[in-house]
């Protein structure tokens, strides 16, 4: 891969960094390494996240989150700010997560965003509006979903828009969903991607990529989701399924989290579940590279990379 040039604005005042880039390929290291380096020369850089499945409270284990003795005495925001009962929805957080940015800077320091949702980070970085929602109208289309599935549903998405259907998972009936509650109101949606030209939203922008060729994330995915088994993931999952997790809009559709309720109830057994979670993670991973590989001005980087390069 190529680099290019940073999407960083010329003239004075804290910026925003992004550390984007495919699960597993050590996002949270580099923005610790990166806030490090910022405070170790007066910067009181914070970090807030961008993954939306560690916004849930005790979801922990297999979103890979940091603990709090791993977070290096570094500020981080937008961990742990939902129950799992609860939805997050991307324009919920966009602008808990502006706000976050804008009182990292008035504090003078750099925000730095970290995350691999690509939609949740867009929302933040460029100038991302979203259309409407229509409550009675998107409970029926969620009533639709739990009758027929996701195949009737994303046929009529295709139909209909077929840009968007074409980048979106036909497997995730959310966001299927979603696009269709948008149509139905006579607005466009927009398209599960980037604008042709997105606008950046904050002046001093800087946007790190972190890039594994295919062949080692794949082993590194694949090593991980065995760690999740073996480090408690259907301890934690039982916990959170007394807490409401299978109620739970978005949660308990979460890679990892699906598939431990599963073999909980007896549906599948460990090791399908973890075949399973490690193919959805390896899809994911390469939805999220090739999401990434649109935002202009990005600077690819191959890990470990030396923090201490990026700031001099």
């Amino acid at each position: 891969m190529s680099d290019t040039a940073p999407a960083d604005a010329p003239g004075d005042g804290p910026r925003l960094w992004a550390v984007v880039g495919a699960t597993g390929t050590g996002k949270s290291g580099l923005a610790l390494d990166l806030a490090e380096q910022l405070r170790a020369r007066g910067n009181p850089a914070e970090i807030v996240n961008a993954d939306a499945m560690q916004l849930y409270r005790g979801m922990d284990i297999g979103t890979a989150k940091l603990t709090e003795g791993e977070r290096r005495g570094i500020p981080h925001h937008l961990f742990d700010v939902r129950e799992v009962t609860e939805e997050a929805a991307v324009a919920w957080y966009q602008p808990l997560a502006r706000r976050a940015v804008d009182a990292v800077n008035a504090r003078g320091g750099d925000a730095i965003l970290v995350g691999g949702s690509g939609l949740y980070v867009s929302s933040v970085l460029f100038d991302f509006r979203f259309p409407p929602r229509d409550a009675r109208l998107r409970a029926e289309l969620e009533a639709e979903l739990e009758q027929h599935g996701t195949g009737a549903l994303f046929e009529r998405l295709s139909d209909l828009d077929p840009v968007t259907a074409a980048r979106i998972d036909p497997k995730n009936g959310r966001r299927i969903v979603r696009a269709l509650e948008v149509l139905a109101q006579g607005s466009s949606t927009h398209g599960a991607a980037l604008p042709d030209a997105p606008a950046l939203w904050h002046p001093r922008t800087r946007i790190l990529g972190l890039h594994v060729d295919r062949a080692e994330l794949v082993e590194r995915l694949d090593r991980r989701v065995e760690r999740m088994w073996a480090g408690g993931l259907v301890d934690e999952v039982r916990l959170l399924r007394a807490q409401g997790l299978e109620e739970g809009v978005t949660a308990r559709r979460a890679i990892g989290y699906a598939q431990a309720l599963a073999q909980i109830a007896g549906e599948r057994s460990a090791d399908e579940s973890i075949a399973e979670t490690q193919a959805l993670t390896r899809r994911y991973a390469r939805r999220q590279v090739s999401w990434f590989r649109r935002y202009p001005g990005i600077e690819w980087l191959a890990p470990p990379a030396d923090a201490a390069t990026l700031v001099d």
